[in-house]
């Protein structure tokens, strides 16, 4: 009875103001998330208060819904300084903040969405810090610069593309060393594999536990190499295809994050904080699975997370619609259990295309421990699913990410090219009926 109070509570909330159309498909389905991390009554009360309230009342409240953070305060205050006016610097992102971002942006050149990336924001977050600790030369370089502080912004990336190199470059994370532009790619080889080698010494790890790198760090290293490399390695351009799996990679991890954002805005009665809370409970969840990745074939694992969705109480539309959710949760909490769990429920309820994301993980090591030789039949179900006509969830603008992602795994796995790949995995594993969010 508890629990289906709280799923009350929550899908009135969605349909509130989700059309009626979309409601089971987008946000209703978010029901699920009270199931598995769980929302204290005192909290699912207020919520419902908060809804009888009166109009003029939730209006003077909007502000204060919004999550005050630590990191929140961080952004505004390296806006502030680089004179991008965010306001008070009170750790709320709202309007305000999401105009001084995209002032930034456009000053950079970079999309102007009023959303940092995760490299915009190291960009932003990390030069602030490493002007505030250059004492005198930075206000001598700021002096000398036409664009003032805003010019730094412009001097560090260039310097965390690896154009120059200085002793203070340590306060930025991840910075890669100056590389010819004839050899950019190959010299990055040996940086993306060193960014996720795993410790070595101690007792070996026989339970297929992961790299406990952080893949947000990651993906910042790869968008300074792109960047260093010109852009986005193509089929043409292929010289070390490890480059490409990592870049499709991490374009892969955006798409999901953005997908993600987009399905919680259309939440009603529930900030992000809370609803990454709940995603937490995916965790614990999907772990054991996770692990097995490394250690069992494709289709025992899709069997055993078969099992689980049998056993969880829960429809498919609701499982569908929070892994949805949750997936981006996990990459931009570097919570990969989450990220990972979330994408295998999805590829055992019948939808393919995530087997890319499981070689992903499998071939770089993030979430579960690094098997080359197991990511290929993720990736050949992946592209089987694409080839069957599966419509891309990841960079669908990209026409050529299909083949690119098939020779660059290909070359990684010592496939022959011109190897026939499995036909797409039956929907019919664990008896579950295949579907769709979207109506």
């Amino acid at each position: 009875m508890y629990f289906k109070s709280i799923t009350a509570a929550l899908l009135a909330a969605s349909l509130t103001i989700v059309p009626a159309e979309t409601a089971q498909a987008d946000a209703g389905d978010f029901i699920a998330g009270a199931i598995i991390g769980g929302i204290v009554g005192a909290n699912a009360k207020k919520q419902r208060s908060t809804r009888r309230t009166t109009k003029t009342y939730r209006k003077k409240s909007t502000r204060s819904r919004i999550p005050s953070t630590q990191e929140g305060r961080s952004i505004q205050s390296s806006l502030n300084y680089f004179g991008f006016n965010a306001g008070t610097v009170d750790g709320q992102l709202g309007q305000r903040t999401r105009n001084a971002v995209s002032q930034y942006q456009a000053y950079l050149g970079y999309p102007i969405t009023g959303q940092l990336s995760a490299f915009e924001q190291n960009l932003l977050t990390s030069s602030y810090n490493r002007a505030q600790a250059g004492g005198y030369a930075v206000q001598q370089q700021v002096a000398s610069t036409p664009d003032g502080t805003r010019g730094l912004l412009k001097s560090y990336r260039a310097e965390m593309a690896g154009q120059t190199t200085t002793a203070s470059q340590t306060i930025v994370a991840v910075a890669p060393q100056p590389v010819p532009a004839a050899q950019a790619p190959l010299a990055t080889a040996s940086l993306l594999a060193g960014a996720v080698a795993p410790a070595t010494g101690g007792l070996p790890n026989f339970m297929g536990a992961g790299s406990q790198a952080s893949l947000a760090s990651h993906c910042n290293t790869v968008s300074l190499i792109t960047n260093t490399n010109g852009g986005f390695t193509t089929l043409a351009s292929m010289s070390d295809p490890n480059v490409a799996i990592n870049e499709q990679f991490c374009l892969a991890r955006t798409y999901a994050i953005a997908k993600s954002e987009e399905l919680v805005s259309r939440i009603q009665g529930f900030t992000p904080d809370q609803i990454a809370q709940q995603c937490d409970g995916f965790g614990p969840a999907m772990k054991g699975y996770v692990s097995s990745l490394s250690l069992k074939p494709r289709d025992a694992v899709v069997a055993d997370v078969s099992s689980f969705i049998l056993t969880s109480g829960m429809s498919p539309a609701q499982l569908s619609g929070t892994a949805r959710i949750c997936m981006g949760v996990g990459y931009r909490t570097d919570n990969m259990d989450v990220a990972v769990g979330s994408a295998l429920l999805l590829f055992a309820m019948g939808e393919g295309v995530y087997g890319e994301l499981m070689g992903h993980h499998l071939s770089q090591g993030f979430g579960t421990a690094r098997r080359a030789d197991m990511a290929v039949s993720w990736y050949q179900a992946g592209l089987a699913a694409a080839d069957s006509g599966a419509a891309a969830v990841f960079v669908p603008g990209q026409p050529e990410r299909t083949e690119l992602i098939r020779a660059a795994s290909q070359r990684m796995s010592g496939v022959p090219a011109a190897a026939t790949l499995p036909q797409p995995v039956p929907a019919s594993t664990g008896g579950l009926p295949t579907f769709s969010i979207s109506e």
